[in-house]
């Protein structure tokens, strides 16, 4: 019995330490089913969020990209400055989506409880139409940061309409990002 449990006791820590974590996704997303078996990459990733009223978010897998990436914002001037309990909040963001305008706000320490509930506002997400492409810069900061090797994958929701999904491709193309994966969820090939 005693050799048993030992084996219990490793197969699970096995397990505990082994195991992945899925990051808390504040903006639910079911995306559609295809048969392709291609797997993205679990590291240095900047996932386009798309929900079915059309509203674009982001995030990256990585909480010191996300603070360097609010730093290069900073310092490109399309963000206002963040103090360190907005930059540490921004870091642990799971999801960020709101125009830059209400960037801060969204950051504000009196918001941290309702983080979350602000991203599901209607006037919440990431402009990338054509008098306000906000994505770009977004985008542009992120390759800076993460480099040429940071893959780029876009999540839409199976119910949102093509032309917000081209919105984001285009602004996409017109930085010469031509290269993403969209995640859809496996289904199963009928014969």
């Amino acid at each position: 019995m005693t050799p048993m449990s030992d084996v219990m006791v490793l197969l699970l820590t096995f397990f505990m330490l082994t195991a992945t974590f899925v990051k808390e996704e504040p903006i639910k997303v079911q995306t559609p089913g295809s048969v392709s078996e291609i797997k993205i990459p679990e590291h240095n990733v900047l996932t386009i969020f798309v929900n079915p009223a059309g509203k674009v978010y982001m995030t990256l897998d990585s909480k010191n990209a996300l603070g360097e990436l609010a730093d290069k914002m900073t310092e490109g001037g399309h963000l206002a400055k963040l103090n360190d309990d907005e930059r540490k909040a921004f870091s642990d963001a799971p999801t960020f989506g709101t125009p830059l305008s209400l960037t801060k706000t969204w950051l504000a320490p009196e918001n941290a409880d309702k983080r979350n509930d602000l991203l599901r506002d209607p006037a919440a997400g990431i402009p990338c139409d054509s008098t306000n492409d906000e994505l770009k810069l977004w985008v542009q900061a992120a390759r800076e940061v993460c480099g040429e090797s940071m893959r780029i994958a876009i999540k839409a929701d199976q119910a949102t309409s093509y032309a917000v999904i081209k919105k984001v491709m285009d602004s996409l193309r017109h930085i010469h990002e031509n290269r993403y994966n969209l995640i859809t969820s496996l289904k199963g090939i009928e014969d």
